[in-house]
C-alpha cells in the first residue's frame, strides 16, 4: 500500500503560476503510474494529468495540455504538476493518485488533496 500527501495548494491570482507536489511513502515497487484529478465544488473529480512510473511521457487533459505539466522524481518519490497561466476555473481541490497492481489487481490510492484557488 501507497500513501500519498499533496502540497503547494493555495490562493494565486489569475495568470499566476503554482506547483503542485505529491509525496509518496509505503511500498513504491507496484506503481504502475500516477495521477492527478481535480475537483472543484459542486462538481464530480477531474482527470488532470498521468504518467507511468517507470517512464513514458505524460498525458494530459486535452483542455489543460498547453498550461500544465506533470513530472516525477522516482527517487524522492515524488511527482509534480507545474501549473501556469492560472484561470478562476481552475479553483478547486487537486488530488495525487497511484495507480497500483495489487492481487485484486490495479488499484487507485487517492492523497487527501490540496486546495487551489485563483481569485483576484
Amino acid at each position: 500500500q501507497v500513501q500519498l500527501v499533496e502540497s503547494g495548494g493555495r490562493l494565486v491570482v489569475p495568470g499566476g503560476s503554482l506547483r503542485l507536489s505529491c509525496t509518496i511513502s509505503g511500498r513504491t515497487s507496484n506503481i504502475y503510474s500516477m495521477r492527478w484529478s481535480r475537483q472543484a465544488r459542486g462538481k464530480g473529480r477531474e482527470f488532470v494529468a498521468t504518467i507511468a512510473w517507470n517512464g513514458g511521457m505524460p498525458a494530459y487533459a486535452d483542455s489543460l495540455k498547453d498550461r500544465f505539466a506533470m513530472s516525477k522524481d522516482n527517487v524522492q518519490k515524488m511527482v509534480f504538476l507545474q501549473m501556469n497561466k492560472l484561470k478562476p476555473d481552475d479553483t478547486g481541490v487537486y488530488y495525487c493518485g497511484a495507480d497500483v497492481d495489487t492481487t485484486d489487481g490495479r488499484v487507485t490510492y487517492w492523497g487527501n488533496g490540496t486546495l487551489v484557488t485563483v481569485s483576484s
